[in-house]
This record gives structure tokens, C-alpha cells and sequence, in this order.
């Protein structure tokens, strides 16, 4: 597969456009960036361009929006016009309106949208959706997700956390990731009640905590915390409680915790998987190396989804959509205290 990369030049970017050069299936069609110079230094061989036209204009099946999302629609419409499949970082766009016309472009086009939920193949949490999804737990009852870091001084850029251009604080930042863990593990989110925060960094739309209640259509709910006033620095955790046990997945560092029991109470037995070379690579090559392999095997069931395969982890387009419903549906509840149904959108077909 031909797959071109618009934002080919920034921190992302230029993972994705490593993860192309890895992949024996696809191949680098062109890169796309805001200076002539810092798309032909991260081109590796491949036309580059400034011009979106230009670049739409070489041959390719595909293309990787790596952009912040107040300009990425543009970019995904004029990408399903041509008639290629896209890869999407997250959030798809930063606001709901704009994330919609993006899904009804693609599926006007027929065409796949993938979204960048990379997090999805992490060690730690994909093996608590297959540790959920065996059963070893029994029925499940209920699920926390948390994710959360120290706030504004991780931001490089003020487009990174300002609302009118992100489309809020951390629901749409570190938050946004593990929304889409959550349902991701739930299946869905149909009910969103929740509040949203600005005490700490008083960035006008920006909530620095969202604390909300998820629930699935069959009414499994998922507790969850988005925030940027966690102190201690970054971290993600999701927590799977059913009748026979848990599973707990956590990253910085990398860790899963499964506690199973033959009946409700009983003995139980406790595994822990600490993940020691991951750590020990991170150490020595910082975290990049975990990020990259996510976004390799990513970019690989993209490739699958465009060929029609099924079952995969990937992330489609409804989930990128319903991601960017979830945060705008906790503003809104925070707001008038009542909670927001949503419509189950399940799986994406083009």
C-alpha cells in the first residue's frame, strides 16, 4: 500500500512516517508539511510538498493525518474525495460537528477512517481486553479507567491545550485515550454523566479534572478520570472487575495485575506482569520505542482493515467519533447536571 503522511515533520509525524518505512506492506508515497524544508527532511527519498493539492496528486491508497485537529478536516475531505482510506490521529477534530462531517465524508466515499488510538496496543491494556474477553473473570461488572499528568508544563505548544484549537483540557488530551479504552472494553457508551473542573490552570474551556460514569447499552458501567493535576506525573490505568476476579493494566511504567478466584470470595490467585525490558528499553531509548511499536502494529491492522479483514483492534472511525462525543457529552452534563444518552453506533461499515 501507497500511504502518503501530512504532518510528516512534527513529533508524531515522524514516527508515522518510520512505521511506513518499516512496514514490508506498505510504502512512503509522499510526505506533506507547512515548510518546504522540514518536509523534505523527514521525505527519506519521497516527494514532498507544502501544497495539499500537489500532494493529493501523487498516486497512493492512503494517507496519515498527523496535524492538530482544528485543521484536519479539510485534509480528511479532501483525502476521501480522491478516494483514499485514512489514518487519523486523535481527536479526529475538536469539535463534534466537524468529526461528524469527517465520518459522513468517509462513508460517502467508501472508504476506511482509522483513528490513531495507539494506546489500544499497549502490552498492559491490550491484555486486559483479551483477559476480559476470555472470561477468566466471570461476568463483568463494572470498569475504572484513569489517565491523567501534572498539567500545563507538558505542553510544547498553547494550541496543544487552548479549547477554541484542542477542543478542551484533558477529556480531549491524555483523557481522550482513555475514553476510547473504555469503550473500547464496554463495547459502547450510550449514557455519559459527569463533571468537569477548572480550578488549577483556569484556561477558559480547558478542564484541568473530568470525573465522570460511562455506561454501556447493556447498563455495565465504567468509572472514569481524565485530569491534569496528577502530580506524581504521567500515568494510565484500566481496572476490569468481575464476579470471578480483575485485571488491572497500567503504563509508566508498563504492568498488569489478574487476580482470579473459583467462585465469588473464594481462594484467589494473583499473577503480575512487570514488563522488564520494556522498562529497560524505555531507560536507555526513552519512551518513543513503546509509542513506535504501538503505532507499528497499528498501522498494520490499518492496512487489514482497508482490505476488509475484521476482529481487529484497530480503531475505526465510530470510535474516533464517539470519543469526541463522550468528552463534549461530559462538558455538557458538568453543565446541566443531567446526564446525556447517546446513539450505539457499534462498528463502522463503509
Amino acid at each position: 500500500m501507497r500511504i502518503g503522511v501530512i504532518g510528516a515533520a512534527g513529533k508524531i509525524g515522524q514516527m508515522r512516517v518510520a512505521t511506513i518505512l518499516a512496514e514490508p506492506k506498505a510504502e512512503l508515497a509522499a510526505v506533506m508539511d507547512m515548510s518546504m524544508d522540514k518536509a523534505r527532511a523527514h521525505a527519506h527519498g519521497a516527494p514532498a510538498f507544502t501544497d495539499l493539492d500537489a500532494f493529493l496528486g501523487v498516486p497512493m491508497e492512503a494517507v496519515v493525518i498527523s496535524t492538530p485537529a482544528h485543521v484536519r478536516e479539510p485534509l480528511c475531505l479532501a483525502a476521501f474525495e480522491r478516494g483514499l482510506h485514512v489514518l487519523s490521529e486523535k481527536p479526529l477534530h475538536h469539535t463534534v460537528a466537524g468529526s461528524r462531517r469527517i465520518l459522513a465524508a468517509a462513508k460517502a466515499a467508501k472508504r476506511h477512517l482509522g483513528a490513531g488510538f495507539n494506546m489500544r496496543y499497549y502490552p498492559a491494556f491490550a491484555c486486559v481486553k483479551d483477559v476480559m474477553e476470555s472470561g477468566r473473570i466471570g461476568e463483568v461488572d463494572h470498569i475504572r479507567v484513569y489517565g491523567g499528568h501534572e498539567g500545563l508544563p507538558k505542553f510544547a505548544f498553547d494550541w496543544e491545550y487552548k479549547s477554541e484549537i484542542s477542543g478542551g483540557g484533558a477529556l480531549w488530551d491524555v483523557g481522550i485515550h482513555m475514553t476510547d479504552m473504555a469503550r473500547h472494553l464496554l463495547g459502547e457508551i450510550t449514557e455519559v454523566y459527569g463533571v468537569a473542573t477548572e480550578k488549577v490552570w483556569k484556561v477558559k474551556g480547558s478542564e484541568d479534572n473530568a470525573l465522570a460514569i460511562f455506561k454501556s447499552p447493556s447498563g455495565i458501567p465504567a468509572i472514569y478520570q481524565a485530569t491534569w493535576t496528577d502530580w506524581k506525573g504521567y500515568k494510565s490505568a484500566v481496572e476490569v472487575y468481575g464476579s470471578h476476579g480483575m485485571v488491572r493494566g497500567a503504563y509508566a511504567p508498563m504492568e498488569n495485575m489478574l487476580i482470579t478466584m473459583e467462585k465469588p470470595g473464594g481462594a484467589t490467585t494473583t499473577v503480575r506482569k512487570r514488563y522488564l525490558d520494556i522498562r529497560i528499553r524505555e531507560k536507555l531509548r526513552s519512551w518513543k520505542t513503546t509509542a513506535l511499536a504501538s503505532f507499528q502494529a497499528e498501522l498494520d491492522e490499518f492496512i487489514a482493515l482497508t482490505e476488509g479483514r475484521t476482529g481487529l483492534r484497530i480503531a475505526d472511525g465510530h470510535a474516533a467519533l464517539r470519543a469526541v462525543e463522550v468528552a463534549a457529552a461530559v462538558a455538557e452534563s458538568s453543565r446541566t447536571g443531567k446526564p446525556v444518552t447517546l446513539e450505539n453506533l457499534g462498528a463502522m461499515v463503509p
